[in-house]
């Protein structure tokens, strides 16, 4: 046993069905992101930069990209002997296989894992997240709470605070009530999914949890009510940077525009906390004569001859000249043909738009499947 103060497990089994066509062959977390990223990225590179060195991605829906991408975690700094990153899928046990019920369950099911590092304090977190967070804040502010469970929060307009699971705090940010998607919303405080708890706290939970043939095995609809009924100590930490769920084809496209903008808090440019990420070698790109980029961010081994403004392309895009994007996102090794115009779409992998055609109508997201050939105006 190699005794840890803190170690993470990362809840990326989601299949992301509203994310449409872009993950019928892969987990949420695997989405591409950002001109060269996949949408995990963000949280592992979280772990790396706040110095937690032990990290389990627990996997079900289609996760083999995931474990690709992965790998040894090398990019993140945790190829380690002593921790590191392991993908935990459901596995056979000496009574059958069985699929995460929920997201406590999905924990109880790895505290085996977890019992290794006898950690004092576990870190759970979503793997479908775009932000940037110092979780070893977060921990100081637990530890001087004194908490059982510290939940991060962050505040939402009022009228959409019905969207979310709602934190009601008493004093000194403590946590008296959790209302999940509340009609009427008594706070502004919406859940994050991000929790620290004393483990050995949580596994006692986690344990009786699983006994319970009427529990949902959910930590917001489960395991903090309970706590909140015995009076366990749980605290609201409040973040007050950028955080997007990128859970639909229109958030996923507002996060990719944000990152535009140099000046926003989700910017990739912050040397000062760099995002990671599993990525082939490529050429540098080329920009053509002709061409005119504004406003974009244009990865490696890209050609680009047209003219690209406020958009996101991923390595290896070919834009031809006279074509013309406008507010979208081009994914890996697609070709743009001549005189074509693409206005705020989201092209997947692989796709060729032929020549003289229209694709999008500057309103609506225009979703494009890999490995399409657009031979005709598509507007979505």
């Amino acid at each position: 046993m190699i005794k840890k103060k803190i170690i993470a497990l990362i809840l990326a089994g989601g299949q992301g069905s509203r994310l449409g066509l872009l993950t019928k062959n892969i987990a949420k977390p695997a989405v591409a992101f950002g001109g060269k990223y996949r949408i995990i990225d963000f949280v592992l590179s979280n772990c790396s930069n706040s110095g937690i060195d032990t990290v389990g991605v627990l996997t079900q829906y289609k996760p083999q990209q995931l474990n690709y991408h992965i790998g040894i975690g090398a990019p993140w700094d945790l190829d380690r002997v002593h921790g590191g990153v392991q993908m935990l899928p459901p596995y056979q046990t000496e009574v059958g296989a069985d699929w995460y019920k929920g997201t406590a369950n999905a924990v109880y099911q790895n505290l085996r894992f977890c019992d290794e590092y006898d950690p004092d304090y576990i870190l759970i977190l979503s793997g479908d997240h775009i932000y940037k967070m110092d979780y070893s804040d977060m921990l100081e502010y637990h530890v001087a709470k004194e908490a059982d469970a510290t939940i991060a929060v962050i505040k939402v307009p009022i009228h959409e605070a019905s969207r979310f699971g709602i934190m009601n705090t008493g004093e000194n940010d403590r946590i008296v009530e959790f209302e999940e998607k509340p009609k009427n919303p008594k706070s502004d405080l919406a859940s994050m999914g991000i929790y620290i708890f004393n483990y050995a706290k949580l596994r006692k939970y986690l344990v009786d949890d699983a006994k319970d043939p009427k529990s949902d095995y959910d930590f917001g609809k489960n395991i903090i009510p309970k706590m909140l009924k015995e009076k366990s100590k749980l605290y609201a930490y409040t973040f007050r940077s950028y955080w997007k769920d990128v859970g639909t084809i229109e958030s996923l496209w507002e996060a990719n525009m944000d990152l535009i903008n140099n000046d926003s808090k989700s910017s990739l440019l912050d040397p000062k906390w760099p995002i990671y990420s599993q990525n082939m070698s490529r050429p540098p790109q080329f920009v053509g004569k002709n061409s005119q980029i504004q406003n974009a961010i244009i990865s490696e081994g890209c050609i680009i001859n047209g003219q690209v403004i406020n958009s996101v392309i991923f390595p290896g895009v070919k834009i031809e000249e006279n074509a013309r994007v406008v507010n979208s996102i081009i994914m890996s090794d697609c070709v743009i043909g001549r005189n074509v115009i693409v206005d705020k779409a989201i092209l997947s992998s692989n796709v060729t738009v032929n020549p003289n055609t229209v694709v999008g109508n500057s309103k609506d997201i225009a979703l494009i499947d890999e490995n399409a050939v657009i031979e005709s105006n598509y507007v979505g």
